[in-house]
């Protein structure tokens, strides 16, 4: 499969990866023959890019670290929690520690898969979605750093709920509440769980040069925990911005960006481990080689997150293509010059 623009979607063309709907249910599954109708609501729904089943590349699937299930349920707890907070009502710790429990598994299962945020959004699911992402490469980034069990799964809780003061409480003009206090008192209350969770939540918006908030503490004054998720926040944000925030980032100029916050906004050491094992070019994008050739990302190689294997088709004639593959870890002087979708 491949990476489309939804405006280059055509009616007729198979849906190569499921989009779930806000509580996780499934809204289009993958397989599913896209009709003008269901192309048109996935605009509406702000939808912008999805994978397409494409022939020539039906054995190219994203490399995934959580299976549909375990993100369904991901997707519907959070459902669930945003849900109770907007009742008035407490959230369950233990229905959150489970639905954490089988995220770790995935990941502990996939922890030679490279992080590619691939996941269709809707303005429905996107911080649901997010919520999931952060926490995913957060556990990844926490495994990579050699973080054991007991540590990994606050991390994880902490990095799941990180947002969770933004339910009722936008951002508001400074010298007002930030999310990010609110967060802090409502996990710091909830007996089941360490402290350190709570100062996830209200810690990861501080930066290494104390320009951060809500407090403008420096470097060491930051949480381990929250400098990972930090890097993984910053990350889902430059790829998936909120609505007329600013234009969304390819992986690789998220990740050029994210080099350029090393030392002031982002922790150095954390984002040395991200870049081993994020994937500057997903499977199934479209890139033009140095060579002016054009194909599809198809593999990856750990720790070499911008030599990635692609396949090229060479039409020799209008009824014989050629498909052949180059990697990019051999080809040392044949680089990506540009991605096209």
């Amino acid at each position: 499969m491949r990476i489309v623009d939804i405006e280059a979607v055509e009616s007729g063309q198979t849906l190569g990866k499921t989009i779930f709907s806000a509580n996780g249910t499934v809204l289009l599954s993958a397989g599913v023959q896209l009709t003008v109708f269901m192309i048109s609501t996935l605009k509406r729904l702000g939808v912008s890019t999805i994978y397409i089943d494409d022939p020539q590349f039906r054995d190219i699937t994203p490399e995934e670290v959580l299976s549909d299930e375990t993100k369904r349920a991901v997707i519907n707890q959070m459902s669930e929690t945003f849900e109770a907070l907007r009742s008035g009502k407490d959230f369950s710790s233990k229905a959150i520690g489970q639905t954490i429990d089988q995220l770790m598994d995935d990941v502990m299962r996939n922890s030679s898969v490279m992080i590619q945020l691939a996941d269709i959004r809707t303005a429905d699911n996107a911080k649901f979605v997010h919520a999931m992402n952060v926490c995913t490469v957060a556990t990844m980034l926490g495994l990579e750093m050699g973080l054991n069990m007991l540590q990994l799964k606050d991390l994880s809780i902490g990095a799941l709920l990180h947002d969770i003061g933004k339910l009722n409480a936008p951002e508001v003009q400074e010298g007002r509440m930030h999310h990010a206090w609110r967060g802090f008192d409502l996990l710091k209350n909830k007996r089941e769980y360490s402290l350190l969770i709570a100062h996830v939540a209200f810690q990861h918006h501080e930066a290494m040069d104390g320009t951060g908030l809500p407090r403008g503490i420096t470097g060491d004054e930051i949480h381990p925990y929250a400098k990972i998720v930090a890097v993984a926040n910053t990350f889902d944000n430059l790829l998936y911005p909120e609505a007329g925030v600013e234009r969304s980032l390819l992986p690789h100029e998220a990740c050029e960006q994210l080099n350029a916050m090393s030392g002031t906004i982002l922790d150095h050491e954390v984002l040395t481990h991200f870049m081993r094992i994020v994937s500057i070019y997903p499977n199934g994008i479209s890139v033009r080689l140095s060579n002016k050739k054009i194909g599809v990302v198809v593999g990856q190689h750990r720790g070499l997150p911008g030599r990635p294997i692609v396949r090229l088709l060479d039409r020799e004639d209008e009824n014989n293509v050629q498909a052949r593959e180059i990697d990019l870890a051999q080809h040392t002087t044949i680089f990506i010059e540009a991605v096209l979708s």
